[in-house]
């Protein structure tokens, strides 16, 4: 890599080079420690003779900006924080836009490891310390040595065929999915499936509808799309259907477990559904985001394996299931979609990492992704299990829990008047980490609550973290 200097005509080379290199290192482009090119290298880069780097390089040493290590070469000296260059901000005529985005509320962030509480519920992690290293590392290197075919190459857009029929045989035998692998597109995770969805169906001003509560990241998304978002209620069987306007273009729903609450909606709420949106013209998008682990009941038909009309695209991610890091999703998309969907996946991203997805193929189809899922079920059960005690216990004159069937998470709806922010702030004093069940709400009168999520608490620290919360509680009462 060239060190980038500006040089300027045929005078005064030496100081052109020193007054480059120390304005590098004041403005912070050169860091403390970074070794230099040597004399003889940087005057080939710059097409001029070794004589005024060497000579530059001796008055940058005798200045102390730089110090000479004998046999090794010339590395930066300077400690100081870079020098700001201050720049005024135009009068640029998309302000209103960027406003828009600079203003816009981005939740759901994790908290980086510094700034994280000892007990965590926060929703959406999975247990990262039970996760199958060792299988994972060896299906990295066979999808290492697969992927040698695209070296310096563009991939497949819909992703690569060994991971489409891996995914069509997983979704077809863990949610009845009827697919074929020419109806899959990989994605980057789920989001990046609800914004090809979106683009491809929905121009600024059409009609969005979606469950309040629910997803936050997918309103936003519909919201910079430029669409009207309208918020439609749920009750104990899921979203009610009677309130989806009759010109609304995409219906978003959970219908596994609903987001945030967790309810599973009802097998005629479901088909009502499916029959508003033939009525209506409106393509459903189904989020199945963490279906796969179930702890009771039958399970329940996915709204694609019911779909008679083509109006479902049923949308699975491995950031649950595995790692969020991983970036890998997919849609099931009905076949009048697909062309449109390969046009804007190519457009905007071209295609997910091949490596990646060879990976998770051979992780798929040798059977590791079945084993972490009956592990981690194992797990999760139990922390549900810890749970639904002290909520029946220790916390049951404060909270009451919604039932739920899958998933790892649970909300917890206040019985009494709580002042929720403020046991969320005293929480976080005594290191446990709460998440409002109000911020999953925009238009609908929230309820008081937790959002708890437990994968990335361990079972053992429940009980305690709970125990803490429950002091709160009594002080607070």
């Amino acid at each position: 890599m060239e060190l980038h200097l500006h040089i300027s005509g045929d005078t005064d080379l030496s100081g052109q080079v020193y007054r480059g290199i120390a304005a590098a290192i004041a403005e912070g482009r050169l860091k403390h420690g970074q070794q230099l090119p040597p004399s003889r290298l940087l005057a080939e880069q710059l097409g001029i003779s070794r004589k005024p780097v060497s000579d530059a390089y001796s008055r940058l040493t005798y200045d102390r900006l730089v110090i000479g290590r004998i046999g090794k070469g010339s590395f930066v000296n300077s400690a100081r924080e870079p020098t700001q260059v201050a720049k005024t901000e135009s009068a640029i005529e998309s302000n209103s836009t960027l406003n828009f985005w600079r203003t816009l509320e981005t939740p759901l962030r994790h908290p980086m490891p510094e700034g994280s509480s000892k007990y965590e519920f926060i929703g959406g992690m999975p247990a990262p310390a039970h996760f199958p290293h060792d299988e994972w590392r060896r299906c990295t290197l066979y999808g290492l040595r697969k992927n040698n075919g695209f070296l310096g190459k563009y991939g497949p857009t819909e992703g690569v065929p060994a991971l489409r029929e891996a995914i069509a045989r997983h979704c077809g035998f863990s949610r009845g999915v009827r697919c074929t692998s020419a109806e899959i597109v990989v994605t980057n995770g789920a989001q990046q499936a609800f914004d090809l969805l979106t683009r491809v169906m929905v121009s600024p001003g059409d009609v969005v509808a979606m469950e309040d509560p629910g997803y936050p990241m997918a309103r936003l998304l519909f919201t910079g799309q430029g669409a009207k978002v309208v918020s439609v209620g749920v009750d104990k069987e899921g979203i009610i259907v009677d309130e989806i306007p009759p010109e609304t273009k995409l219906i978003y729903t959970t219908p596994a477990h609903q987001f945030p609450l967790g309810m599973p909606m009802s097998q005629a709420r479901r088909e009502k559904l499916l029959a508003k949106a033939h009525e209506i013209g409106a393509l459903i998008i189904e989020d199945d985001y963490d279906s796969e682990f179930r702890y009771e009941g039958r399970p329940t038909d996915s709204l694609q394996s019911m779909d008679q009309h083509g109006v479902v695209a049923f949308v699975g991610t491995f950031s649950k299931v595995m790692l969020p890091e991983l970036r890998l999703g997919y849609v099931v998309t009905p076949p009048a979609l697909v062309k449109a969907l390969l046009a804007a996946k190519h457009v905007f991203d071209w295609h997910s990492p091949a490596a990646a997805q060879y990976a998770l193929a051979h992780f798929i189809e040798d059977g590791s992704l079945l084993k972490h899922i009956r592990r981690g079920h194992g797990i999760y059960a139990t922390r549900r299990d810890e749970l639904i005690k002290h909520f029946q216990g220790a916390l049951e004159p404060w909270f009451r829990l919604i039932p739920n069937t899958a998933g790892f998470h649970v909300a917890a709806v206040a019985t009494r008047d709580i002042d929720i922010r403020l046991l969320q702030k005293l929480a976080r004093r005594a290191d446990v980490g709460l998440y409002a069940l109000q911020d999953f709400y925009t238009e609908r009168t929230p309820q008081k609550g937790l959002f708890l999520g437990y994968g990335a608490i361990e079972t053992l620290d429940i009980g305690p973290a709970l125990m803490r919360v429950r002091d709160i509680l009594q002080e607070m009462s």
